[in-house]
């Protein structure tokens, strides 16, 4: 098949086209082909008339062959593809192995060589008294820039349209308005969920003004995305959608593209996010909260700025420059220079009028007049100076402005006049050596580049970048962020953990329904069926815009207000309903002929499996309730690239059913009880979980039937149970079960690969046993609480070490069957109603991922006030030698090396984990623990994993949010745990220094986790004459690689969908960065894309693709991508349309869909 191409190691010939050039055949080759030349021509002539006799004879035997869709017709068009040729040293790197950047700094070297005491500074209490010689600014004058700027907050103690009606749309009309006034002055603003909703309200006059000064300078969009987004549980999924959102948007509305970003507030930033800026074209960006001693050691070397490169980069391809700012606070008195009791007393703004609170250090502002002038102009520069010898060149950056600043004329006007007199002053006086004004962020920039091109600040044996000369390069995150006093926010990336799982249900359930909507519109084309997704693209903005929303720095994080937290919820709630509705729709279009006439309102033949009454209720599965003979369809839609064989389940009410598959083909089942507990002991629903095994093509659906009393076909085999002799008081057995009790001290589950060992006291699983060799692995599960009277939303500040909560006892079963073996604990605490029970479950499915995990699920209710001030967590105490060093993920996007040290408090040594951790030992024994929900980790003990499930806190934790967070609901966590050993030792292992990366078994385990298939149900049942004839949609032409994971399929501007003609498609494509030491696929039968290119030309079955260009990640760049950062070949390359991408990089390319013919 034309998609694929042949591993190199086999030394197959690639099936790619390229545009690379051939190396020329020596001159001895050019005189065998040409002897051989005739015979050459005479047995091709023959072969291929012998192939078109065989095709032929097929052809009159067997017929032509089927569309994808059983029900509809053969499509006959014809698709132009590209010439077929090799493409040279391209994707080469088998193994999907990166490699190392070499950088100046690291952030784990600032970690090692920080002592953390906590000095007190003086005048700037976090840093030293800062003192200059006069003679800095000799030979290069000090160049100040004043940037005026409005934090707002989409959310934070009021929802987004309280602060846009109360004070957002006047702090925009005021920007308008004073800008308008006085060309000198500047202005940046960075939120377009706030400016989106502006322009919908202004006049066009508005529009005009707003336009006008965007266009000439002195209104600068930073960052542009739909928040300022938070850097520790975001997906980077959900990064992308909310950054393109808002730069799409900006660049259609505006005609602008940002190209510097603006990140003060989120807390404490990943390297994650630099990356995706680089690739939207982002040349510089602004960061704030990173701690406060890392800080200081930073500026007390003129290293805060710098470039960030990232940890696998060794070419400085990823390279983006950044400004971080040096002081406490982004607000006016931390950012003039290191003395807060004077930058306060140029805060015009706090005079009594405004409203804001006066100077804490009780020296007021006053208005600046001719009398004044020179002493208040001096008394500032003097912080302009000592700001500017922080770093490194002679060009200083001032922010000017706080939350929700700028809200009145008046207000702007007292700072605009006041700091206009001060710099007039400054400017006039030649011996004071400076120039001072207002600026924007690219002023600033442009201006510090010029200045870094003709002064050379490279100190001696400085790698730097080729990208801007004069600083050095760093590498690594910035979390765990601490502000002060050795307070570190690390709660955050636990607090409403609720909300946090169904950020990701949406996440997941919008890209299914991007893919979806993409599916049909390039199927359908002008089909009348094609207007379902042109229809729904008003919520399918809302959709993006609502999961953009929540990745704000006060959403995703769990630290708004409740009722704050209520709109988020709600709105993610609205659009998951109107997601689904659009996907069980989408479904009855896919599978039938999609040149049929559609009622597109009288689509309602199915419906979702799972269904969520309201925002803060968890999902239910829907019961499939038949009366003797009927038959029930099911449709599974598959989001991942690769075909999903795996075991799925649904709820039914009856236990006598059969499976079917599309063919009306009979399949083996397993019948297991549906259990629940009511806080103490362990409850049979009454209902039924049917699983069976289940195989549906990548991007494609596939159809199943179960049946009541099916003829020919066996029912379900009902799973065995076995209770625990304490657990079988007031237990009865379900009918048709046979149970029986559980001896001894202990018990087991197993599948092929593994046996999990339970102790029967507690109810905690304790060990792993390997099949092949016996090799055993201690895995010590423990439940316990945190008493933490001092945490708040944003603070993790316990006191003392985690407590275990199990008492001896409990209600334990083990449902044993055919597929899926699991023990369910309902543990004895000493509260009256247990906060939390556990299932592990293991699946039996040969050759299949589900084979290798281990299955936790989480039931947890920290509910009631006997709860208060307590932080739950898990932890898996293993026999893992890792010596307190482990790995958690950034954003699901890359990994990070974590290291516990002792020199900082607990607290300060738990780390975000948004979907993955694992522990290793230096022989390569791996343990690692999947996420579903981004959630905090740490390994505060050698060979420990813990991991925090909820929080339950009454106190304020002094940050501004004014309240503890009471609001947690009933909930799941859900885990994937895999173990894995290494196939050969590794020599050059050092824990201290080495990042380590997932297996690609790993990779598969998590994608599988965070998006999996999507079930639908019929409304109508079949009756039992009915004649089975499932249908599927397979529209790939094969799976893709093993390490290709597609981000997002979809079409951007579906309302302008008939009116383009190009590039109305996107795919965004990420190349997996994976541990090639570990067993390459895992028993898996995929191949990495070393092994198996792929030519988007050839991506899809029955339908042909035009126009290929790789793009931005933001799509505003399709001209210069190699200006984005990526390798100088995949300009060309995407032209021809192979998929040319290094380990770790994500990449978007535009294209189109050739319409069918009717």
């Amino acid at each position: 098949m034309p998609f694929l191409s042949g591993g190199r190691r086999s030394g197959a010939a690639s099936l790619l086209p390229t545009s690379g050039k051939r190396r020329p055949p020596s001159a001895s080759l050019r005189r065998r082909n040409a002897t051989s030349q005739p015979f050459s021509s005479t047995f091709f002539a023959i072969g291929l008339s012998i192939s078109i006799l065989f095709f032929l004879a097929v052809v009159i035997r067997y017929g032509v062959p089927s569309s994808f869709s059983s029900s509809k017709p053969p499509i006959q068009r014809p698709i132009q593809r590209p010439a077929i040729r090799h493409v040279i040293g391209i994707n080469a790197n088998n193994l999907g192995e990166i490699g190392s950047a070499r950088v100046d700094i690291t952030t784990k070297d600032l970690y090692d060589r920080v002592e953390f005491s906590d000095v007190d500074g003086g005048a700037w209490k976090q840093g030293w008294p800062v003192t200059y010689e006069g003679n800095e600014w000799d030979r290069e004058k000090l160049k100040v820039f004043v940037v005026p700027h409005s934090h707002n907050d989409p959310g934070w103690k009021l929802t987004v349209e309280e602060y846009y009606n109360r004070q957002s749309r006047h702090i925009l009309d005021t920007i308008v308005d004073s800008l308008s006034k006085d060309s000198r002055r500047k202005f940046i603003w960075e939120e377009m969920s706030y400016l989106e909703r502006w322009w919908r309200d202004a006049s066009d006059k508005k529009r005009e003004s707003f336009a006008k000064l965007v266009k000439n300078g002195q209104l600068e969009i930073v960052g542009g995305g739909w928040v300022m987004n938070d850097e520790a549980n975001s997906h980077y999924f959900a990064l992308i959608e909310q950054m393109m959102e808002g730069n799409m948007w900006l660049n259609e509305t505006l005609n602008f593209v940002p190209k510097n970003s603006w990140a003060i507030d989120p807390f404490g930033y990943s390297p994650t996010m630099a990356y995706l800026l680089r690739r939207m074209g982002f040349k510089n960006m602004l960061i704030q909260r990173t701690h406060y001693e890392l800080k200081k050691e930073l500026a007390l070397n003129q290293n805060l700025e710098y470039v960030w490169r990232q940890s696998w980069d060794s070419s400085g391809k990823t390279d983006i420059f950044v400004h971080m700012m040096p002081f406490y606070s982004y607000d006016i008195p931390h950012t003039c220079g290191p003395e807060p009791a004077i930058c306060c007393q140029f805060d015009f703004a706090r005079k009594h009028k405004f409203g804001y609170e006066l100077c804490p250090w009780r020296v007021d502002p006053v208005e600046t007049n001719p009398s004044n002038v020179k002493e208040r102009a001096e008394k500032l520069l003097d912080q302009y100076r000592k700001k500017s010898t922080l770093y490194r060149t002679k060009t200083v950056l001032v922010p000017l402005g706080d939350d929700f600043r700028y809200v009145s004329s008046d207000e702007a006007e007292t700072q605009f006049r006041n700091y206009q007199m001060i710099f007039d002053f400054i400017n006039s006086n030649h011996y004071l050596n400076a120039e001072v004004q207002f600026g924007t962020l690219e002023d600033y920039f442009q201006t510090v580049r010029d200045e870094a091109g003709r002064v050379n600040y490279t100190r001696n044996g400085e790698t730097g970048s080729d990208s801007i000369s004069g600083f050095p390069s760093l590498s690594g995150d910035f979390f765990t962020y601490a502000d002060r006093n050795k307070d570190y926010w690390s709660g955050y990336y636990v607090s409403r953990p609720f909300f946090k799982a169904v950020d990701r249900v949406l996440e997941q359930t919008l890209r299914t329904s991007e893919m979806m909507s993409a599916l049909v519109l390039g199927f359908c084309q002008r089909n009348p069926c094609g207007k379902l997704s042109i229809n729904f693209a008003h919520k399918l903005t809302a959709a993006r815009r609502n999961l953009a929303l929540f990745q704000h720095h006060d959403g995703v994080t769990g630290t708004a207000k409740d009722h704050v937290v209520e709109d988020y919820g709600n709105r993610m709630h609205f659009s998951l309903q109107d997601l689904n509705i659009f996907n069980s729709k989408v479904v009855e279009v896919l599978l039938t002929d999609f040149r049929d006439k559609f009622d597109l309102n009288s689509l309602a033949q199915f419906e979702p499996e799972m269904t969520r009454s309201k925002y803060d209720v968890q999902p239910v599965h829907r019961v499939l309730d038949l009366r003797q003979g009927e038959i029930q369809t099911l449709v599974f839609f598959n989001p991942s690239e690769q075909t999903r064989d795996e075991i799925v389940m649904v709820v039914v009410e009856i236990a006598d059913v059969a499976v079917l598959d599309s063919n009306g083909s009979c399949l083996k089942g397993q019948i297991s009880p549906e259990w629940q507990h009511d806080g103490k002991k362990i409850v049979w629903t009454g209902r039924h979980r049917l699983y069976w095994r289940a195989s549906v093509p990548p991007l494609g659906l596939e159809t199943y039937f179960v049946a009541r009393s099916k003829a020919g076909c066996e029912n379900a085999i009902p799973s065995l149970l076995h209770v625990a002799e304490d657990s079988s008081e007031g237990f009865s057995c379900p009918d048709g079960y046979s149970c029986s009790k559980l001896d001894g001290s202990s018990t087991e589950i197993q599948n092929r690969k593994y046996t999990l060992t339970f102790d029967l006291e507690q109810g905690l699983l304790k060990k792993l046993t390997e099949s092949k060799n016996g090799k055993e692995t201690v895995i010590d599960e423990e439940i316990s609480m945190y008493t933490s009277f001092e945490s708040g939303a944003y603070l993790f500040k316990p006191e003392g070490e985690a407590k275990p909560i199990i008492d001896k006892g409990g209600k334990f079963i083990i449902s044993q069957g055919n597929l899926v073996q699991e023990f369910f604990s309902v543990p004895r605490t000493k509260w009256g109603n247990t906060p939390v029970s556990h299932s592990t479950r293991m699946y039996n499915y040969e050759n299949t991922i589900q084979e290798f995990i281990i299955e936790k699920e989480y039931h947890v209710e920290l509910l009631g006030h006997q709860f208060n001030d307590r932080e739950l967590v898990v932890r898996f105490k293993t026999d893992i030698e890792n010596d307190r060093v482990f790995y958690s993920d950034l954003n699901g996007f890359q990994m990070s090396r974590r290291e516990t040290y002792d020199k900082i408090p607990l607290q300060g040594n738990y780390y975000p984990m948004p979907s993955l951790a694992f522990l290793q030992d230096n022989l390569g024994n791996r343990i690692s623990v999947h996420s579903k929900q981004s959630l905090g980790c740490a390994s505060l003990k050698n060979g420990w994993l813990e991991i925090m499930l909820d929080r339950r806190l009454v106190h304020d934790d002094g940050r501004g949010l004014g309240q503890g967070v009471m609001d947690n609901r009933p909930m799941n966590v859900i885990f994937h745990i895999i173990k894995e050993s290494n196939v050969s030792y590794l020599h050059n292992y050092d824990s201290k220094f080495t990042i380590l990366q997932p297996s690609l078994l790993s990779h598969r385990v998590g994608a599988h986790l965070n998006y999996p298939m999507h079930t639908f149900i019929s409304k109508k049942k079949l009756e039992k004459s009915s004649k089975i004839n499932g249908k599927r949609f397979e529209p790939l032409n094969t799976d893709l690689p093993c390490d290709l994971h597609i981000v997002g399929f979809k079409v951007p501007q579906p309302l302008k969908f008939n009116q383009l003609t190009e590039s109305r498609f996107v795919i965004i494509l990420q190349r997996m960065g994976w541990d090639g030491n570990y067993c390459k696929k895992g028993g898996l039968s995929c191949k990495n894309l070393g092994e198996q290119g792929v030519n988007l030309y050839y991506l899809f079955k029955d339908l042909g693709v035009s126009g290929v260009k790789a793009s931005s990640l933001n799509l505003l760049h399709d001209d210069d991508v190699e200006g984005l950062g990526y390798i100088e070949q995949i300009g060309d390359l995407a032209k021809d349309g192979n998929v040319v991408i290094p380990p770790m990089e994500i990449q978007a390319y535009k294209f189109d869909i050739l319409q069918q013919e009717q």
